[in-house]
């Protein structure tokens, strides 16, 4: 996997683990599944750990964990499912302020977007990574500035940019 956040390719401190068990033994950071959230919180108290959830996950699920946990890992089943990005703004609303990751074969085109919509980093899987390198993510993430959804970013929409200008 590849780490990649808005300044380029980062190392990734965390290790992902699909049981409690797992979780328990690591002496490392941690992303536990969705599904095992509540155990994780009840066992690992004495240290935070990061959230795998998947791109259609409700966010009334997560929320109860946004205090526990300092990473939630958004999973993108393909790139072409955008779900992902309506739930990290979602996320974001919510007040989740740690590391938000998308996870999956995103491609760079997506990641000016993925970045607007409050992740701070995606992991890629070696293939994507192999066929789109970070140099290319780093240019792509600057190609475009402007969008059409109001609260999208961090400038004003292009309608909204188009109306103050009328009304100068």
């Amino acid at each position: 996997m590849t780490l990649i956040a808005s300044t380029g390719e980062t190392p990734d401190t965390y290790r992902r683990v699909d049981s409690l068990e797992a979780a328990l033994e690591a002496n490392d950071r941690v992303i536990v599944p969705l599904a095992l959230a509540q155990a994780a919180a009840g066992q690992l108290a004495d240290r935070r750990f990061g959230l795998s959830v998947s791109n259609h996950a409700p966010v009334e699920e997560i929320v109860p964990f946004l205090e526990t946990v300092d990473l939630v890992a958004v999973e993108f089943p393909a790139f072409s499912d955008g779900r992902g990005l309506s739930l990290a703004k979602r996320l974001r609303r919510a007040g989740f302020t740690g590391t938000l990751r998308a996870s999956g074969p995103l491609i760079a085109d997506q990641f000016a977007d993925a970045l607007a919509c409050g992740f701070d980093e995606v992991e890629l899987p070696e293939t994507m990574a192999n066929r789109q390198p970070v140099q290319q993510w780093m240019e792509a993430k600057d190609t475009i500035s402007r969008h059409y959804q109001n609260g999208y970013g961090n400038d004003r929409s292009i309608l909204q940019k188009r109306l103050a200008a009328r009304e100068a």
